[in-house]
């Protein structure tokens, strides 16, 4: 009995401390460092010509083909189209998951919306109307993080820091 009433007191003495780091160590933290770790990213880009109402598919590093391209269904959001939200400058907000080496078909959203049968990769080929469309893309952490990310990316633009908060992909 005594045994397990000593064992029991060296454990709680044990839970019940606690190592503090040095005050040097937490100094050397930074008060906040942008996240990029996996879920939907604020991305935020420019292209060469009007491409906001077309439909974007992902390329391989050769642009030789398509690599990945949305079902007709996946467009569809609430009772409209996932189309990218109009910044401040003639920059976008991604809502369907741009990369750096985005395409535009010659497809809207709304024809390829309304499309019976999912077409093949070969077929969408064909349709591309801009292999490399971007003249700036930016990735700004994690969607999530923002409460309200077309107003808050928006001041980050007319504030001159979307280059300094955000990190530019192409």
């Amino acid at each position: 009995m005594r045994a397990i009433l000593i064992i029991l007191v060296i454990g709680l003495m044990g839970c019940c401390t606690s190592k503090k780091a040095p005050q040097s160590q937490l100094a050397e933290q930074p008060d906040s460092v942008a996240q990029f770790i996996p879920g939907p990213p604020a991305l935020v880009y420019k292209t060469r010509g009007d491409y906001y109402q077309l439909v974007p598919v992902l390329l391989s590093e050769d642009k030789k083909e398509i690599i990945t391209y949305p079902h007709p269904k996946d467009l569809i959001r609430g009772d409209g189209y996932a189309l990218p939200d109009s910044l401040s400058n003639g920059y976008l907000l991604d809502n369907r998951g741009i990369g750096a080496n985005v395409a535009f078909l010659s497809l809207t959203y709304e024809e390829y919306a309304s499309l019976q049968e999912v077409p093949t990769a070969d077929q969408l080929y064909d349709r591309i109307l801009d292999r490399d469309p971007l003249t700036e893309l930016y990735n700004c952490g994690l969607r999530t993080s923002f409460s309200d990310p077309v107003r808050q990316i928006n001041e980050l633009i007319g504030s001159g820091e979307l280059q300094a908060k955000c990190r530019r992909v192409k």
